[in-house]
């Protein structure tokens, strides 16, 4: 047996000390050609050069997905498996990697080790310190090999490149529905479980997402911090804005594979193929009437509740359906014109 006199630790082979003393002597003799970097052991040296080669010989069986250690393979296949061999003993919470535990208890404690230099702010890893740091320098190292797309984080390229793969690896057990991130999975079960975690303090109203949340607000405060540049109309969500400009480009990005009429969101593609399909999946409760979309549904509705919002400033008519509002208010149009046109004669 061979002893570390520093540490104690012992090791069946003299070549397995010798590594190990590295560790206290801070040697480093192995080095990367193209890049400089030094490493302690040889096998170490090895690994990092796949990040100049590309190669990444571990391959995963069930979705192909390849890797330059047999480390991350590991931790991918748990993806596939569920396994999480990490509890949390204060909350239960159980994870893939030791580091995320060791992260997560963090919260617990609170304790933020990693500070950032530039502006003060505290982060419980150094990975999202690093993460962090390059909104100073603006630095974005990761590219995506596709589409050139630039990122700060390998995480964030990574999720990005299932945009080109179609990867969805992250799969609800109560629907089958599959996802590119594990947090949009998160967020999917609460449909299930019900959870509504974050409540508006103004009027109660509960959401399974803070984002949901954050946009909701907006209705209190009237904020609409999207702005058009070409009209100056604003909105209180990014999407709409999105949805919006294609006013102005004309596009019209989706597509209906029976008959080739085009679309500028997904929700009015989706209620057009109703049309091909002969599907009502909305039905009134009182009178069991289908319809191919929630609007027309809400407007028959109307006929139980003798509700009728629509008011004609003109006479005082009232009308529960929009279109036949619109269609009245041409009527004072038309006698508007011709009064203007006899008196002008």
């Amino acid at each position: 047996m061979y002893c570390c006199g520093k540490c104690g630790e012992t090791f069946n082979k003299s070549g397995d000390l010798k590594k190990h003393q590295r560790i206290h002597t801070g040697e480093k003799p192995y080095h990367c050609q193209q890049c400089g970097k030094t490493f302690s052991r040889s096998d170490h040296l090895k690994i990092h050069q796949r990040i100049h080669t590309g190669e990444k010989p571990y391959h995963c069986q069930q979705c192909g997905k390849t890797f330059n250690q047999s480390y991350h393979l590991k931790i991918h296949q748990r993806i596939h498996t569920g396994e999480k061999p990490y509890h949390c003993h204060q909350c239960g919470k159980t994870f893939k990697q030791s580091g995320e535990l060791t992260s997560h208890q963090r919260i617990h404690t609170g304790e933020k080790p990693y500070h950032c230099q530039q502006c003060g702010k505290t982060f419980n890893t150094s990975t999202q310190l690093k993460s962090h740091q390059r909104i100073h320098t603006g630095e974005k190292p990761y590219h995506c090999q596709q589409c050139g797309k630039t990122f700060t984080t390998s995480a964030i390229l990574q999720v990005h490149q299932r945009i080109h793969t179609g990867e969805k690896p992250y799969h609800c057990h109560q629907c089958g529905k599959t996802f590119k991130q594990s947090v949009a999975l998160k967020i999917h079960q609460r449909i299930h479980t019900g959870e509504k975690l974050y409540h508006c303090q103004q009027c109660g109203k509960t959401f399974s997402h803070s984002g949901s949340l954050k946009i909701h607000q907006r209705i209190h405060t009237g904020e609409k911090p999207y702005h058009c540049q070409q009209c100056g109309k604003t909105f209180n969500q990014s999407y709409h804005l999105k949805i919006h400009q294609r006013i102005h480009t004309g596009e019209k990005p989706y597509n209906c594979q029976q008959c080739g009429k085009t679309f500028n969101t997904s929700a009015e593609l989706k209620i057009h193929q109703h049309i091909h399909t002969g599907e009502k999946p909305y039905h009134c409760q009182q009178c069991g009437k289908p319809f191919t979309t929630s609007a027309y549904l809400k407007i028959h509705q109307r006929i139980h509740t003798g509700e009728k919002p629509y008011h004609c400033q003109h006479c005082g008519k009232t009308f529960s359906d929009p279109s036949h509002f619109k269609v009245h208010q041409c009527i004072h149009i038309t006698r508007s014109s011709i009064l203007l046109g006899y008196y002008t004669m």
